[in-house]
């Protein structure tokens, strides 16, 4: 029996890449294994497509998926910036960035916004833990207020919602999932994907 290819030739495993080292039953790995799965159906090239990435536990998960893709590994809160460089000068690049809360919603808040309001043609993945779970047990800036930490510390700050704000400076595709329902999860990916603006995932995932 021949093994199952997309519209473009191309089988499940040329859409992977390597071996997770995150701790077992991330939502991060969840979210990996989908995004190779939504790119194999939508029949993308996966070679055309430029990862980016910014710092934290999330800035790890473009080598898991997408394997003969294009990467770069920006420094803390501006992969926006590269990102919108990447693209500006080779337009025939799909842009796919992967971000964590921290990464995003605190130091890369300024460079998250200003991406928003470009409307810059780039599926913005933003890998929702509420927690600093890279340097362990701090509130990010998207934690619900009045959680708590192990030490009883409550969370006294309103969280940043990053799909009202998306929304409110006009971007074009926004979506919040969970990484548990890989369902749910596989069909807007695959709607981002297909869409020629700026696309933000909120994708809540558990660590």
């Amino acid at each position: 029996m021949a093994p199952k290819t997309n519209r473009i030739g191309l089988g499940l495993a040329e859409y992977r890449g390597l071996p997770s080292t995150l701790c077992k039953g991330c939502g991060h790995d969840v979210i990996s294994g989908t995004i190779s799965s939504a790119f194999y159906e939508m029949g993308v090239e996966p070679w055309r497509v430029a990862k980016m990435s910014g710092i934290g536990c999330s800035s790890k998960t473009p080598a898991y998926f997408l394997g003969p893709a294009w990467g770069f590994n920006s420094v803390h809160g501006r992969m926006p910036s590269v990102a919108t460089g990447a693209l500006l000068a080779n337009q025939q690049l799909k842009g796919l960035g992967v971000s964590g809360d921290g990464d995003t919603a605190s130091i890369g808040i300024g460079q998250f916004v200003h991406m928003v309001r470009r409307n810059v043609p780039f599926l913005y993945i933003v890998e929702n833990n509420g927690v600093y779970g890279l340097t362990k047990g701090q509130f990010s800036a998207t934690s619900d207020k009045g959680s708590r930490l192990k030490d009883g510390t409550v969370q006294d700050l309103t969280a940043i919602d990053l799909c009202t704000l998306a929304v409110e400076l006009g971007a074009t595709y926004v979506a919040r999932c969970f990484s548990a329902d890989r369902k749910q999860l596989l069909q807007v990916l695959k709607g981002a994907v297909s869409h020629d603006g700026l696309a933000v995932l909120d994708v809540m995932s558990p660590c």
